[in-house]
């Protein structure tokens, strides 16, 4: 089962920041999630629009400039980084999966990720695009057929994992609240990798050891491993 630090190894540093991503491949996790918004045509790594949460700034992101956001405090003295930060800092160390979380992500981000190709070299296997706006992954899938898709669910579908499919996506990745065994069985019937969010519990990562599921969104990446 698969360690993948959640938002970088957010439970001990500044979610999203280059910081925790450093950290977490310094302890070991197979792969990063972080998340993007797209500003100025620019994707910057942030989990929220808006600003209070996790930076020294107020109100939504969409009110200020690119360069503005880049300077605010992101915890520990960390600035918000952007998407190509974090390609090249993660490069041919782990895999990383990119939740896109603005309606505007798909064109910046395949823009960005042809320019990785040819400045960084950056393989594109080594990523997985998932976001609960479903449409974004289908207009993807359309564009890109070659990267590979997470379809995100905070529910348990009726038809289990059937929603994935229909995306042609490579993975499904759950919410632990909702995961049982008989979409794990339905989700591998399809033959979909199988991610849970987020995990880190004991008694919750055993139990999804037993389900078979291929991968758990951790906060805490070391403790996590420990537990495996």
């Amino acid at each position: 089962m698969q360690i993948i630090a959640h938002r970088g190894a957010s439970g001990d540093y500044p979610e999203n920041t280059l910081l925790a991503i450093e950290q977490a491949i310094a302890q070991g996790a197979d792969a990063i999630e972080i998340d993007v918004f797209a500003v100025q045509d620019e994707l910057i790594v942030i989990h929220d629009h808006h600003l209070a949460r996790t930076t020294n700034g107020s109100g939504s992101i969409y009110q200020y400039t690119l360069a503005e956001l880049l300077q605010l405090n992101a915890g520990q003295g960390q600035r918000i980084p952007t998407l190509w930060q974090v390609l090249a800092v993660v490069q041919g160390k782990c895999w990383l999966n990119i939740e896109l979380k603005g309606d505007d992500t798909v064109a910046p981000l395949l823009a960005l990720l042809d320019k990785a190709r040819q400045q960084l070299g950056f393989d594109c296997q080594q990523l997985l695009i998932s976001s609960f706006n479903h449409h974004l992954l289908a207009d993807i899938k359309l564009k890109r057929p070659t990267l590979k898709l997470g379809a995100l669910t905070a529910s348990l579908p009726i038809d289990y994992a059937a929603f994935a499919s229909a995306l042609q996506a490579y993975s499904v990745n759950c919410d632990v609240s909702f995961i049982n065994q008989a979409f794990v069985d339905d989700a591998k019937a399809r033959g979909l990798q199988v991610f849970v969010y987020t995990v880190d519990q004991t008694d919750d990562i055993n139990r999804l050891k037993n389900y078979g599921v291929d991968g758990i969104f951790c906060n805490f990446p070391a403790r996590s491993r420990a537990v495996l």
